[in-house]
């Protein structure tokens, strides 16, 4: 198979990486000075986007024009996902996002759902996630804090909303709190608590290096490679 990378920051560098070590051939990457086109992907078959937010959408589109497929791990344009589905539709492209490759990470948002059903039946426990990651992240909260809360909201009938920003205060009952911290070169650590007078239960999840989300993708890409429409990594795991 072949691909190209858009991004060579130090997730397209390590995709770059671990292509080699599959026997997948990086036929091009595409940066700021040398953005996609579609010159460039004559002899490629899936595209991984690990690039910027603001070049997302653009790239999707030059990417399902040339009827070449895409896996995206960028994050900071989901409010576009109608959009985004019209032209992967329209051009009867392939898709496939995810606000976290990690394999140990899709295991762990199923932990996660789990845990938030079981203690959906006791009140007595209150709910919350915090994340830390390197001071260089642009998204805050992570796109993969979001997605465990979206989890935790699914399941845990007493939340109903997202409390995203520093309290400064008492929230209400029905917030959900989410908290981010930005320091040193912390690949990621995700923390689910959940708390009651009696006791705390925390399910932490930490990336040691940035191989896993790599790993991932690639896999995504052999999964999406000859497939039409918009998929996350749910649908490689059914």
């Amino acid at each position: 198979m072949n691909i190209a990378i858009i991004g060579n920051g130090k997730m397209g560098k390590e995709v770059e990486r671990a292509a080699g070590v599959r026997g997948i051939t990086v036929k091009k990457i595409f940066t700021l000075e040398d953005p996609i086109h579609a010159a460039g992907l004559a002899d490629v078959d899936v595209c991984i986007d690990f690039s910027w937010p603001q070049s997302v959408i653009r790239n999707i589109e030059i990417a399902a024009e040339n009827r070449k497929n895409i896996v995206i791990g960028t994050t900071g344009w989901y409010d576009r996902i109608d959009h985004v589905k019209k032209v992967v539709t329209e051009n009867r492209s392939g898709l496939l996002y995810s606000s976290n490759f990690s394999i140990g990470m899709n295991v762990f948002f199923k932990i996660a759902g789990e845990a938030a059903k079981s203690f959906d039946a006791y009140e007595m426990y209150d709910a919350a996630i915090a994340e830390i990651h390197h001071t260089a992240k642009k998204d805050s909260p992570s796109g993969t804090a979001l997605a465990l809360g979206e989890i935790l909201l699914k399941h845990l009938r007493r939340k109903t909303s997202l409390m995203m920003e520093t309290s400064h205060g008492e929230i209400a009952p029905d917030q959900l709190h989410i908290t981010s911290t930005r320091t040193g070169i912390v690949v990621g650590k995700h923390t689910v608590m959940f708390d009651s007078d009696a006791d705390t239960i925390e399910l932490i999840h930490t990336a040691k290096n940035r191989s896993g989300f790599a790993l991932g993708a690639l896999l995504a890409a052999e999964w999406l490679n000859g497939k039409q429409g918009l998929f996350t990594m749910e649908d490689i795991f059914r």
